[in-house]
């Protein structure tokens, strides 16, 4: 296993590679820079917009502007923010840590709520239960994650119960550790249901589905005949085999959860990688953007690496 994940782990240096060059492309394709806006400003003079160049290299070719970035990047060093006039690294630390708890969170209730409600539901296939998880993952699925945001937010204003945005109160500061925790909490409760709606409609579909194939088949039947207890014959030999398939969605779902959350963290105010990425772009702040990339990238890698170790763990088959 230990070289199987040293092999994948080298494979996925050209693919970052790949994309991270991609992205350097991609930016320099669009019109003007960052320093374009230096040049209208009669208050900076040209000389310092020529040092400026000289000094992060950005007077010279592309594919040479590239291999600097990279050489900085085996160093450690992500470059540097026009915008916020920082490193990139200590920009990005922060935010990443909002954006991963926040992930985490959503990762958590997703699979805590997604495997009971497909189990029950797989018990009693077109029953009540199955009817009202069906109706409601077909309105989860359908309904943009934007729309949940608004609804939320919406709702959050009219009861109060909740905060309107943001990852701390205004008195933070002032309250105990277990005040601060529960400050924290609350929140966290709008973007986290938010991004996990979704996700839960999904998953327990596709959980119901795959517990339904498992329970139709052979060694189930044999574990039955045997008299085995029902939730004996779900848990140890249905479940299990029926959670291949969302081991690999896992490590899917990790990726995406940054991608998904950007938007949400946006329209909820939570500070993580979503609104300082849009920011970055808009500012055409090109290290900042390739440091949220990387990011994103080394996450992809990653949750499928992941994945594939716990399928691995999980179906001693695949070993071979």
């Amino acid at each position: 296993m230990f070289h199987y994940a040293l092999r994948r782990l080298l494979n996925s240096i050209p693919l970052i590679l790949g994309i991270t060059f991609l992205t350097f492309l991609f930016i320099h394709m669009a019109p003007g820079d960052f320093l374009s806006g230096l040049r209208l400003n009669p208050q900076v003079s040209s000389a310092t917009v020529k040092a400026y160049s000289a000094q992060f290299g950005l007077d010279k070719p592309l594919l040479q502007q590239y291999l600097i970035w990279l050489g900085n990047l085996l160093r450690g060093d992500l470059g540097y923010s026009f915008a916020y006039h920082a490193k990139v690294t200590d920009i990005i630390g922060p935010r990443a840590l909002n954006t991963l708890l926040l992930s985490v969170v959503v990762i958590f209730i997703t699979w805590s709520a997604a495997i009971p409600l497909a189990m029950a539901a797989a018990l009693r296939p077109n029953g009540v239960l199955d009817r009202v998880l069906s109706f409601f993952s077909y309105i989860c699925i359908a309904t943009p994650v934007f729309i949940w945001a608004f609804l939320f937010l919406y709702l959050s204003m009219l009861t109060g119960w909740l905060p309107l945005g943001g990852m701390r109160s205004i008195d933070y500061e002032a309250l105990s550790p277990a005040g601060r925790l529960c400050d924290l909490a609350r929140h966290l409760i709008i973007p986290a249901l938010v991004l996990a709606l979704p996700s839960i409609a999904a998953l327990q579909k596709i959980m119901k589905a795959n517990l339904l194939e498992a329970l139709t088949s052979s060694y189930v039947l044999g574990a039955r005949a045997r008299g085995l207890t029902p939730w004996r014959v779900i848990f140890i030999h249905a479940l299990k085999n029926a959670a291949n398939p969302m081991i690999t969605i896992f490590g899917y779902q990790i990726s995406g959860l940054l991608s998904g959350a950007a938007l949400t963290e946006i329209i909820t105010g939570w500070p993580g990688l979503g609104q300082m990425t849009l920011a970055a772009v808009q500012a055409q702040d090109i290290y900042l953007v390739m440091g949220t990339i990387l990011a994103g990238s080394f996450l992809l890698v990653a949750g499928n690496l992941a994945a594939d170790l716990m399928l691995a763990a999980n179906d001693p088959r695949i070993r071979l």
